[in-house]
């Protein structure tokens, strides 16, 4: 009997050893495949659709980004006023125009404006206009353990405002705009985020590569505006294997430490367009 026992727990347990389901190292979503999620600020002319995160079938996954999707305010319309205590907010603006009611603030948004906003901060968005607007919304969550200062006044920035630059570490057949980064810091337009380690924009050259690499304390996700080439994704053997064809709207999430890369085509003249956030994520206090 007690054999009987013995070899039943056995099987057993190796049959949940195979039920079991490995977290995968990247994720790979596309723009034109999203479906529509019912979140905070949704209602009849306010719609999101999630990438990654909260409404994502993996939403378990990303550590410290609670949603990165589009979202999309239809001509006349608003979304619903939200405030969170400990989650920080950025805007860019891909089409059309809008309104940002930022406590008792106002401010107008166009294409390619982008925007921070902060914890415990009611906010708004609206469209009076006659178009639909579509804008990505990267929701990000502020550890339990940091501390929050008063919010730092509110800007609208664009695009147009930055110079391209290279960045250390990195081949200068990449130009990067450096968008929204750390309160702490100062080379990013806008210095105010507490989890957000940098919001920024790459510019490929033809052939131009940022060349694989990995972050051991952040993730990152890539969302490609416009252009082709391959993704590198993951690592193999010597770090580097791992690419896939990436277009226009292609999105791809990386954890810590997975190899994180672009290569651009070599055509003349086809540049490609990369919008990219990575934000530091928690580290074990101990070994497991």
């Amino acid at each position: 009997m007690q054999k009987l026992i013995a070899v039943f727990l056995v099987m057993a347990t190796g049959l949940l050893a195979q039920d079991r389901k490995v977290d995968p190292t990247w994720l790979y979503r596309n723009a034109s495949a999203l479906r529509e999620y019912h979140i905070d600020v949704s209602n009849g002319s306010c719609h999101y659709a999630p990438l990654f995160g909260e409404g994502d079938l993996e939403s378990r996954l990303p550590q410290s980004i609670a949603r990165f999707g589009v979202l999309t305010v239809d001509a006349h319309g608003a979304c619903q006023t939200v405030e969170y205590p400990r989650l920080e907010e950025l805007y860019f603006v891909r089409d059309g125009s809008g309104v940002v009611q930022y406590g008792d603030e106002s401010h107008p948004v166009v294409q390619n404006d982008f925007t921070y906003l902060a914890p415990a901060v009611r906010h708004r968005l609206s469209n009076p206009s006659g178009q639909a607007l579509h804008l990505v919304v990267a929701t990000v969550r502020i550890p339990p353990d940091t501390p929050l200062s008063q919010a730092t006044p509110f800007v609208v920035a664009n695009l147009s405002e930055l110079q391209e630059q290279t960045v250390q570490g990195h081949p200068k057949s990449v130009l990067y705009k450096l968008l929204i980064g750390p309160r702490s810091s100062t080379r990013d337009r806008i210095n105010a985020a507490y989890a957000v380690a940098d919001f920024f924009l790459m510019d490929f050259a033809p052939g131009g590569t940022n060349f694989p690499h990995h972050h051991e304390v952040a993730e990152e996700i890539y969302l490609v505006l416009d252009g082709e080439g391959q993704m590198v994704a993951g690592g193999g053997m010597d770090g580097v294997e791992g690419r896939h064809p990436a277009k226009s709207g292609d999105a791809y999430y990386f954890r810590a430490n997975c190899t994180v890369g672009f290569y651009n085509q070599s055509e003349p003249a086809l540049k490609a367009h990369i919008l990219a956030i990575r934000v530091f994520v928690s580290m074990p206090k101990g070994r497991e």
